[in-house]
Parts: C-alpha cells; structure tokens; sequence
C-alpha cells in the first residue's frame, strides 16, 4: 500500500526531556508523520506534575482530529514519569482520568488509541531527584526490599527455595514503617492503574497497550507485580495486544513505528543477528528478561516481524556484556582533583567482542545488506571500541540507525524504530532520509560522544550542576567536544553541534541541535 498523504499522531509523552518527545517526533518524521503535542505549559518542569486534569482535556478536545493516539498512562493519571512516584494523588483520581480514553473510544470507535504504563521502579540508588525525598535516606533499602519480597513469593509458590525470610524480616524491622506504609501504598495505587489499563485493552478502547518495566532487576518489586500483571492478561480476553518488558524513555518511539506500520498497512521485516550468540541468553543490567525476549517484544511491539530471509534489513545486536558492567561506574580517579582525571577500564575481551560485531557489520554491509546497530554492552552509554573500529573500517555511518544509551531496552527499542520508520516510510512513499540522518548522527553524538567520552569530567553518573554559572559553562565546553567529535565522524565541515542544553540541569542526558546541511 502507499500514500503521500501526511499522518498527525496526537502525543502524550511520558515527561517533557527531549529523549521522550524529540526521539518519537525525529522516528515520525522518517516516514513523513507528524505529533501534535499538548501546549508546553501543561507539561511537567522536572519535579513539578503536569496538569494531568488539563492534559486529558487536551486530549479529548483534540484527537479527533489526528489519525491515532499515543498515549502515555503516567502523564494521563498523574501528570508525568516523576509525579507517578512523588504525588499524593489518590486512586480514585488516577483511575477516573483513564476514563478519557473511554469517552474517546465510545465517541470515535475508529480512531486507534495506543498507551504504555510503566510498572513503579524502585531505584537501586540514594538520589532522591525523582523519588520521594525519603529515598536520600533509604532507597537502597527499599530497593532490596522488593528484592527479597519477590524471593519470598517465588518460594510460596514453590519456584525457588531462596530462603531469605530472615533477611527479609530484619529488613522490615530496621525501616521506619511509615516509609515502608508510603511507598508501597504508592505502589499500589500504581498497579491498580495497571490493572485498569488490562481492562482497557480487554474493553477494545487501547491496542496495544505496553506495560514496560522501568529500572528493574531479574528479582525486584517491579518484576514481581509483572507476574500478576501478566496473570490477568492471560485470564482477560483481550483481542488486540499486551506486551510487556523491559523499557520507559524509548517506548514511545515504538509506539509510533507501530502506528505508522498499522496506517499505512506496512509489517517492517528484520533478521536478528549477533556475533555472541550466547549473549542473547543473557539479563542485561537493569533489565528482568533474557535479551532474546526483549528483542522479540521490541520487535512485536512496532509492528514488525523477524524473518530468516537474507535481504531483509538487519537488526545487529551487540549482546550485553557478561560482566555487566554500566558506563556510569566504568571510570576511576587518577587524582583526587574533582571531575578531571578520570579514564575508562577495558580488558582484551572488550576488544575481542567489539571487533566480532564490527567483522558481522562488515561482511552484512559486503552482501548488501543493511544494518541497523542495537549496542548494548554496556549500560549508559556505547561501546567506544566497536565505534571507533567501525569508523576506523569507514562503515560507521552506513548503519541506516544506532542506539547506545541509557539501559539495553531504551537503545534497543529506539533503533528498532527508526529502522521500522525507514522501511514503512520507502514504502508508502513517505520517506524522508535527511530525517533518518538526523536521527542516525544524534543517537551516534548523544550516546557515543557524550555519554561514553564529553560527559566524564562532569562525573559519569548523574552529576547536578551547582548553579546557571556551572552548567552554561558546562554547555560551552560539552559543545565544542561535541562538535569536534561530529566533524571526525562524518568528515562533514559545514555541520556542526548548537545549543546544548541539560533538560534537567544534570548530567546524566544532554540534548542539543546538529546544525548544517544533511540533505
């Protein structure tokens, strides 16, 4: 099937960081779609909640006149990704908003409506920034709370013999109960909103509905509600799709390869291939399923098919590393002198595996193929080796999309989009590969050059700048490394790296604008 005409996706993002609104809007674009977002003032500011009131008025109001809806759950019920975790809203309240999705669906039965619904994270962290300020004092607890919590009911239905009730007691004993009482009763309301969103999909209002796991762990809080989650599911009888796995920042991008695939009647088609087979066995860092799974689900959930056909694009997965090592603690001090001084640790297998995957790429690209690049070795970042050998062998920008940042589900599900993008895009005539550059050159500059490189002397992990002074000096000297690093890529001279920017006034993601000509 094709068309020209141009599709408009009525959006409600997860929060307001570019990564949730940029990334979809840039996949949109491949294929010649637009978004149509709700006016900025109803957006979350970092901790302050969106009006999740107004928002779904803006969506009532509005998707009607767009060709589908995209809708995040957490930004319809609570006004955004930090205020699911920190705001005082009740249940009732959250459940009530849903009823917006509802109310379309019975208004305009033809109009496909999408949502994803995050399943509560518990941080393995003592940063409270988006967190309940308890968290300073008892996140890592918490953490391992849900931990041994989910231990303990696999050991009551017999699939394990952890044998941690101890541990588990003691831990109780030694939190404060009010803290306790407060974030698990905030877990609750989260799940029953969870639960309803298994109800929309069984009603027919949402297909299909994403409930993605958001800084988890194989035994974690978040992974054991998965279990009942996925019970209902199964007992519901659901006519369209449910899917869940591990993911957050990247799922909205899916979201709409989904929708432009199903709009203009396109299935994107991809081999998976990997040059560590066993790596696909696999539980990536932050993550609760085998990478084989997550692979299979990020596929599925935009739309898209895998194949054994060898002239279909190539999916490369750069399989998680065994040690599980994370970008973020990758560095050591060679002096005690602040943010300088610090250096990557690599050993021989590092290089082996990266020029395994460059070999794969390479004999891909020989047979015509073309290669999309998932790199997941390692969390928060990407694998410098491999991306300095594929530029070495002048077949870096030959991949048609790459994604390195942030856990193995956000890199994985915002190549898999793009790629999806690309193909739905030649095929209905829309497609757009100055868009599909811009993309390509962001995701490599973002997560090869800034947070595996420009970002170590601001602190590798999540480094919050003191005052406007700091950060707009920090911007200027992220700006010209970024720059340069642009220029040796690409050996393109008249593009260039511009208003870099920190959306939440730390370090841990950076945004800016790649300025030039890509045509």
């Amino acid at each position: 099937m094709t068309s020209t005409r141009a599709l408009s996706l009525a959006f409600l993002p997860l929060d307001e960081r570019p990564v949730n609104i940029g990334l979809p809007a840039g996949v949109a674009a491949i294929a010649g779609a637009t978004l149509v977002l709700p006016p900025t003032e109803l957006l979350p500011q970092l901790r302050q909640p969106g009006d999740a009131d107004s928002l779904g008025r803006w969506l009532e109001s509005t998707a009607p006149s767009t060709d589908a809806v995209i809708a995040s759950l957490d930004m319809l019920c609570y006004g955004g990704l930090i205020a699911a975790r920190t705001t005082a809203d009740t249940t009732l309240g959250a459940l009530t908003r849903l009823d917006v999705l509802r109310r379309l669906h019975a208004a305009h039965p033809g109009l496909p409506l999408c949502a994803v619904s995050l399943v509560m994270r518990a941080s393995n962290s003592y940063n409270p920034q988006e967190e309940p300020d308890y968290w300073a004092r008892h996140g890592m607890e918490l953490h391992k709370l849900g931990t041994l919590h989910h231990r303990d009911l696999l050991e009551t239905l017999g699939a394990s013999h952890a044998g941690n009730a101890e541990a588990l007691a003691a831990l109780r004993a030694a939190l404060p109960g009010e803290i306790v009482a407060d974030f698990e009763r905030r877990r609750l309301r989260n799940h029953h909103v969870n639960l309803e969103a298994i109800a929309l999909a069984s009603e027919g209002v949402v297909d299909p509905l994403l409930i993605t796991a958001d800084d988890t762990a194989e035994h974690s809080a978040g992974s054991a509600e998965q279990v009942w989650l996925k019970q209902w599911s199964h007992l519901l009888p659901i006519a369209g799709e449910v899917l869940m796995y591990p993911g957050a920042d990247e799922v909205a991008a899916v979201l709409v390869a989904r929708q432009l695939a199903a709009r203009f009647g396109v299935t994107p088609r991809f081999t998976v291939e990997c040059a560590d087979p066993p790596g696909m066995q696999r539980i990536a860092k932050y993550e609760n399923s085998p990478m084989h799974e997550a692979v299979d689900r990020q596929l599925r959930a935009s739309g898209s098919v895998t194949v054994a056909d060898p002239t279909a694009m190539a999916l490369v997965v750069h399989a998680p590393d065994p040690k599980r090592r994370d970008h973020c603690g990758m560095v050591v001090q060679k002096s005690g002198t602040g943010h300088d001084g610090v250096q990557s640790i690599f050993d021989a297998d590092d290089a082996v595996e990266a020029n395994k995957t460059a070999d794969l790429i390479a004999n891909l690209l020989a047979a015509g193929r073309e290669v999309a690049l998932a790199d997941l070795r390692y969390s928060n970042g990407a694998d410098p080796l491999l991306i300095e050998e594929l530029h070495r062998r002048g077949i870096l920008l030959e991949l048609v999309a790459y994604g390195g940042w942030n856990t193995a589900g956000n890199a994985l599900g915002s190549v898999v989009a793009a790629a999806a993008a690309i193909q739905i895009g030649r095929a209905a005539g829309t497609f757009d590969p100055t868009a599909a550059r811009r993309v390509l050159l962001h995701r490599l500059i973002e997560d090869f050059a800034y947070m595996t490189d420009a970002r170590r002397p601001l602190n590798a992990g999540v480094y919050t700048f003191a005052d406007r002074t700091e950060e707009a000096a920090a911007e200027r000297s992220i700006g010209v490394r970024l720059d340069a690093t642009l220029k040796r890529l690409t050996g393109w001279d008249d593009l260039g790296i511009a208003d870099v920017r920190f959306p939440w006034h730390r370090s841990f993601e950076v945004d800016f604008t790649i300025a030039g000509n890509l045509s």
